[in-house]
């Protein structure tokens, strides 16, 4: 398969990681531990972009305390509509434990209480971004930050051996990667909504898996939207636990919980505002909560409103799967994907196994983040020890299909134009309230069939020639793919549960408590998967070279 661009950089090494946020800077981390020679590629700059550098997080990370612990995995499994893994949250909660008592080591300044004693329960976004930067640069890894990736490279057997992208402060040249093994940690998608920071997240990582065979799952669990000023866009929820709602004239809103949202967001939906003030913080906590997340207070002081004492409009912003809990499906507790050679890490994967049905939010997300990226980097480096020799460069095939195929003779090729009209229709599918929060079968299969429609064009679209639209387009056909794998399996998953809402489903039902994996590209696949998870890949080419049975794998070959 050709190429319409120049190749410019070219490079070889044991572990390649995909994307620079929070999952990706551990994964690197953790290969680079192990052993392996590592390259990180962002498509921006490692630690500053994607949603954890924007703003704070708050962690799922609690004292080795057996009884506290079990009771935060009993309450995870209810509000998870039953669909997450008791191991695997165990996993989560001792492995977050681990790497953050790290992190206090390597000097991340957490905040001490009256007694002292370090608060580790909570992240500041920038903060927390430039100290894992430091130290993924010092654990001796090769950072190409604005080097987007548009595919995977396998050998003749289909085993993942690199990646290829563009360099995008070199003149939009070609880069490409020889490596042992790949982690994905390109993050969710967003679909350009304009959420704060979360204009990287389109959803490249999850096309490029599928595009070797990878399923997903929990794809239903994605209509996920955040609360932010009605003139910005920061969507970080910790700020609204303090907060009182109400309509245009001042009257309250019992806008509580579960119940509470979805008033808020048919209020909206319908044309009708709703305000929130922050009068439920208390007076010792406000300056602390400035500190915390201050890109939430920009806006409002720029608007010269004073949050905890007026009211403020709001407005939902669409966060998808970088909220959600959808992702590729993993196969082993070292987070592979079933093709060999790749590793998927934070919100690339799916989170069902410790969220279930419930969004993560930043708690959950970002535990996820830091135990999988170690899990996953881990899991590449063993496979590229185990694997021996890659095969020769010229023998590497290039695994993108959708927006990176050469224009054929007398055809021309795709036009930035073009690919603006593809991000608009799918917008118009996926943003809207009514549509994605609010969903019914009959509007399902009315989006699926444009979604449908045009995916069938854009499989057939020659590539661009230049590469800031062969990457913009590649995107497009990202959000494409993402929004029928959400759509095929809400409309499969026939009642509502946890952030899957189906208002001619509204009960949840008992035959619909198992998993859902989503596959394919021209034509999807949906399946049920029972909840009990999947922790081997026996017999799998995969697992016995990250088994390091060497000589079976020859046999095999």
């Amino acid at each position: 398969m050709t190429r319409p661009t120049q190749t410019g950089l070219s490079l070889d090494t044991d572990v390649m990681v995909l994307g620079g946020g929070p999952a990706g800077a551990w994964a690197a981390i953790s290969a680079a531990e192990a052993g392996a020679r590592v390259v990180l590629a962002d498509k921006g700059y490692l630690g500053t972009s994607g949603a954890a550098a924007s703003g704070g997080n708050n962690l799922w990370y609690l004292p080795e305390d057996e009884s506290l612990r079990a009771r935060a995995v009993a309450d995870r499994e209810a509000l998870g509509g039953r669909l997450t893994d008791r191991r695997w949250m165990e996993r989560v909660q001792t492995e977050t434990y681990r790497q953050i008592n790290r992190l206090a080591e390597w000097g991340y300044p957490f905040p001490r209480d009256e007694h002292g004693n370090e608060r580790r329960s909570s992240l500041q976004g920038p903060e927390y971004m430039r100290r894992l930067r430091r130290k993924v640069h010092r654990s001796g890894v090769h950072i190409l930050d604005h080097h987007p990736a548009l595919e995977l490279l396998t050998d003749a057997d289909g085993t993942v051996s690199g990646a290829a992208g563009l360099r995008r402060q070199e003149g939009w040249t070609r880069w490409q990667a020889r490596a042992g093994a790949v982690v994905l940690a390109t993050g969710g998608c967003a679909f350009l909504s304009g959420a704060f920071g979360l204009n990287v997240d389109t959803g490249d990582g999850h096309l490029m898996a599928a595009e070797l065979g990878a399923e997903l799952s929990g794809m239903e669990f994605s209509s996920v939207y955040g609360r932010s000023p009605a003139f910005g866009n920061h969507t970080k929820g910790l700020m609204m636990q303090f907060a009182s709602y109400y309509d245009a004239s001042g009257r309250p809103l019992e806008a509580e919980g579960h119940k509470g949202a979805e008033l808020i967001a048919r209020r909206l939906a319908a044309g009708r505002p709703v305000h929130a003030r922050l009068d439920r913080a208390p007076t010792a906590l406000r300056q602390s909560m400035r500190q915390a997340q201050p890109n939430y207070f920009l806006p409002l002081d720029k608007a010269g409103v004073d949050p905890f004492d007026e009211a403020y409009p709001l407005r939902l912003v669409f966060e998808g799967t970088v909220r959600g809990t959808g992702g590729l499906r993993l196969l082993t507790p070292d987070c592979a994907t079933g093709v060999p050679g790749l590793y998927a890490a934070g919100d690339v994967a799916t989170r069902e196994l410790v969220t279930g049905a419930a969004s993560g939010g930043g708690s959950l997300n970002g535990a996820w983040a830091i135990s999988s990226g170690t899990w996953a980097g881990g899991g590449a480096a063993r496979f590229a020890r185990n694997r021996g020799a890659l095969p020769p460069r010229h023998n590497l095939r290039p695994a993108g299909t959708t927006a990176l195929r050469a224009a054929p003779p007398g055809g021309h090729p795709t036009t930035r134009a073009e690919v603006d009209e593809t991000v608009t229709t799918v917008q118009k599918e996926v943003l809207p309230l009514d549509r994605n929060y609010f969903r019914t079968a009959d509007r399902l299969h009315t989006s699926l069939r444009t979604l449908d429609t045009l995916w069938g064009r854009l499989a057939d679209q020659p590539a661009a020639t230049d590469g800031r639209t062969m990457l913009r387009a590649r995107e497009a056909a990202a959000m494409t793919a993402h929004a029928r794998w959400m759509y095929r399996a809400a409309l499969a998953r026939e009642e509502s549960r946890g952030v899957h809402r189906r208002d001619d489903r509204p009960g949840t039902a008992a035959r619909f408590e198992h998993r859902l994996m989503v596959s394919g590209l021209e034509q999807l696949d949906v399946r049920a998967d029972p909840v009990l998870p999947v922790l081997t890949a026996k017999g799998t080419r995969a697992a016995r070279i990250a088994a390091g049975d060497a000589s079976q794998e020859r046999r095999v070959s």
